[in-house]
């Protein structure tokens, strides 16, 4: 049993992991336990709902929030996804540096830790290795609880060497919480200065910090969490997956296409992830745009042979 002073030590490094993650790197084969410095986090994040009673609301905080969601949840579904998940297109080096701090914003880790726990995911789906599989270990271990667990808190560099050789991420990733603190400042200084400069918008910085960091970034996290638990849980299973990957429309609509999730699992190599052309993927889409441009290169197609191989006769619901 610890003593009071370890216990006390413990706190002190569970609190400065927040900022340094180097200061709490667990073994991801230990036991799977809460850390409540994880549990406080996410807390603080949905308390800041509470803001409402006293900031209210402007059509143009929400119309700000909604934005920050959309855009941000590009970020996650575009570049932590698509590009350093599973490299679906190529990229120059200070453009990598530029998506991961987009990334970044989104309050979801840093892009390694990200990159390595989906990695894992897509080598054990739904098996007991599986950290996030509603199938392995339910519907609210696999929603939120699997962010609480130390074993799940370390970044799994072993997982990940194409990245992990880049100084530049692996900074991010050690201090993930730096970029989203000031995308935080940002909003509160953005509302502060429309309120001197625009008055008649009606904002200021708390309003702007309520809805573009606290509500934004609190319905991103739980949209995207969603692929993990519904989309391994409900719709269609046009292909013969080893898991329970499901292709679900309402998921997709929210996360830009992340959605379909079953046709992802049977070829996550593609840039693609809405197969076919009523299967709306608002990412692909804006890959494209980029691509067009110049900024990102060579993204892979879905091959015609994986539109047909493994396909159900009968798609389950």
């Amino acid at each position: 049993m610890a003593t009071a002073e370890e216990a006390f030590v413990n706190v002190i490094r569970s609190v400065k992991s927040w900022f340094d993650t180097a200061e709490h790197q667990q073994d991801p084969s230990g036991p799977v336990r809460v850390d409540l410095s994880r549990v406080l986090s996410f807390v603080f994040l949905h308390v800041g709902f509470l803001g409402l009673i006293w900031v209210g609301w402007s059509p143009f905080a929400v119309g700000f929030a909604i934005a920050s969601y959309f855009a941000r949840m590009f970020f996650i579904t575009g570049f932590y996804h698509r590009y350093f998940s599973h490299r679906t297109f190529d990229t120059s080096r200070p453009m990598q540096f530029l998506f991961a701090v987009a990334g970044n914003t989104a309050v979801q880790r840093g892009a390694l830790w990200w990159a390595a726990q989906h990695r894992h995911h897509h080598a054990h789906s739904d098996e007991p290795e599986d950290p996030h599989s509603p199938v392995a270990h339910g519907l609210y271990w696999s929603h939120m609880g699997w962010l609480t667990s130390q074993s799940n808190f370390r970044t799994r560099h072993e997982l990940i060497p194409d990245l992990a050789k880049y100084p530049e991420l692996r900074w991010l990733d050690r201090f993930d919480t730096a970029v989203p603190a000031l995308y935080a400042v940002g909003t509160f200084l953005l509302g502060f200065l429309l309120n001197r400069f625009v008055p008649a918008l009606g904002v200021d910085g708390p309003q702007m910090l309520v809805w573009g960091f606290f509500i934004s970034t609190a319905a991103l996290l739980h949209a995207t969490c969603l692929v993990n638990s519904a989309a391994h849980w409900w719709g269609s299973r046009p292909y013969k997956t080893t898991d329970q990957s499901r292709n679900n429309l309402w998921v997709a609509l929210v996360t830009l296409g992340e959605g379909w999730h079953n046709n992802h699992h049977h070829y996550p190599a593609s840039a693609r992830q809405g197969f076919r052309w009523w299967e709306i993927d608002v990412t692909y889409y804006m890959l494209k745009a980029m691509g067009a441009i110049g900024l990102i290169r060579k993204l892979r197609p879905v091959p015609a042979h994986a539109l047909t191989r493994g396909r159900n006769v009968h798609s389950e619901t």
